[in-house]
């Protein structure tokens, strides 16, 4: 089968080392290179630096203007699109064109979590399990119908990242067994089921504030679902606090809060709260419900990520203090 590849981040780059050994890809569309670090230099997208290296040809347009690409689709002359994580809409004109359609691999079990953010979003919500679903695009953002899925666990401790990684692959090999079973006539698809469809809109960087009333398991799972980007956060001082890991602290608040000598067992200190901040008993926080978190990684502002004990051993911090 003869295809046309979207893509642009690392998550596509499995589905197009995978296509490239099973298929004829006539072109890669992948977005511009844009700047990227403290020093905003210029960087290629991932896809582009993988389809050079297979010696494919790649184009950067800013966006799917019919009037220029059209010809340039109709001259590739491929019987499908695959689009991985492109991150510009795919006009009507061109999901139209190709004899077989869109292929769309999405990191969701649709029709739950439709949208930019499907893995933070099920981790933040603290989902047990997910998975990856070809389907064909459409005009409404991703209720096109469905083709195949795979579900997969999430770990208790795995970042967004981490999960995100894993999809990759996982969506990689479903997507070469989506094209077989369309070429075969194997593979049917089948509409989703509006009723049960969920949104996962994009991630801000305020997304990533702790919110120090909501219990320990929330807060551990949104340090998790914003891990790479936008990163939990919380402040010190009145400067940001970036928190990598965490983790359900093994006593309630009002334990640690007595053994301190801030409070009684019977008196729950106020959300935000450092418990401990020792080489001993860690850095904790207390948080909603009673319950408290213990603070694995932290980041200062300007500085590296460093564990608890080497935080607590660059700066003196008081049980009692408030991060908010």
């Amino acid at each position: 089968m003869r295809v046309v590849f979207l893509g642009t981040p690392e998550f596509a780059v499995p589905s197009l080392a995978a296509l490239a050994r099973r298929f004829d890809i006539a072109l890669v569309l992948t977005q511009p290179d844009r700047p990227k670090g403290r020093g905003r230099h210029l960087a290629e997208p991932p896809v582009k630096v993988l389809a050079r290296s297979l010696g494919l040809p790649v184009l950067q347009p800013e966006r799917l203007d019919e009037a220029t690409m059209r010809p340039v689709f109709e001259q590739a002359g491929a019987e499908a699109l695959v689009v991985v994580a492109y991150g510009l809409k795919i006009p009507d004109w061109l999901l139209a064109l190709p004899p077989r359609g869109a292929i769309n691999v999405h990191g969701s079990l649709l029709p739950a979590y439709r949208g930019a953010a499907p893995v933070n979003r099920a981790i933040v919500n603290g989902d047990e399990r997910t998975g990856v679903t070809t389907m064909l695009l459409a005009s409404r953002m991703d209720a096109g119908p469905m083709l195949l899925q795979r579900t997969t666990a999430i770990g208790p401790e795995e970042t967004a990242g981490e999960v995100t990684a894993r999809l990759a692959e996982l969506g990689a090999g479903l997507l070469v067994v989506t094209l077989d079973g369309l070429a075969s006539g194997i593979v049917q698809p089948r509409e989703q089921d509006e009723a049960l469809a969920t949104i996962a809109p994009k991630l801000k960087k305020e997304d990533g504030l702790i919110d120090w009333t909501y219990g320990a398991r929330q807060i551990v799972n949104l340090v998790r679902g914003v891990n790479p980007w936008p990163g939990a956060y919380t402040h010190l001082d009145g400067k940001p606090l970036k928190v990598w890991k965490a983790a359900i602290a093994a006593r309630p608040a009002e334990a640690m809060a007595a053994k301190s000598g801030r409070g009684s067992a019977a008196s729950a200190p106020s959300p935000g709260t450092v418990l401990a901040a020792s080489l001993n008993d860690g850095l904790v926080v207390a948080c909603g419900v009673g319950e408290s978190v213990a603070l694995l990684n932290v980041q200062t502002e300007g500085k590296k990520p460093l564990t608890a004990p080497e935080f607590l051993r660059g700066r003196s911090l008081a049980a009692g203090t408030v991060l908010g």
